[in-house]
């Protein structure tokens, strides 16, 4: 089975963001390698700080594991061509509002929760690192 993972790109504040991403969605981080653990032939090719995330992984489920960087370059090129939403599929109305609440703070609300006119309860925020997230569940008010 292919799986689609979303990878996410931060302009040195990668740390916080997958901090906060972790008590989100209560799960914790399974990797954090950082710039200075590149082996001294590889660091020609990368521009960032030792203390900076070279890669960080928190599994969200089984098939979806969220990834990101500290990568000033890939930031910049992702911001000019922020083309793009994570959706956020949960089991239950109870845990779409509490993904929401969490994810929103601090961040922006675009579309609030509430039923849409598919059947789908459904809601969009920008989050405080300005990802734009899109949270719904099939469950009927």
């Amino acid at each position: 089975m292919t799986t689609l993972n979303p990878y996410i790109y931060f302009n040195g504040n990668c740390e916080e963001a997958f901090n906060f991403y972790k008590t989100v969605f209560r799960k914790e981080i399974t990797y954090i390698g950082r710039y200075k653990d590149v082996p001294k032939t590889d660091r020609k090719i990368f521009e960032e700080t030792d203390e900076k995330i070279m890669h960080i992984t928190l599994p969200i489920s089984e098939e979806t594991i969220l990834s990101g960087s500290d990568n000033t370059v890939a930031y910049k090129e992702s911001i000019e061509y922020n083309n793009f939403a994570l959706i956020i599929h949960t089991d239950s109305k109870v845990e779409a509002d509490r993904l929401f609440n969490e994810m929103s703070k601090n961040g922006q609300v675009k579309v609030t929760m509430n039923l849409a006119f598919w059947g789908s309860y459904y809601g969009i925020c920008i989050d405080k690192f300005g990802i734009n997230w899109k949270i719904t569940t099939e469950e009927k008010q």
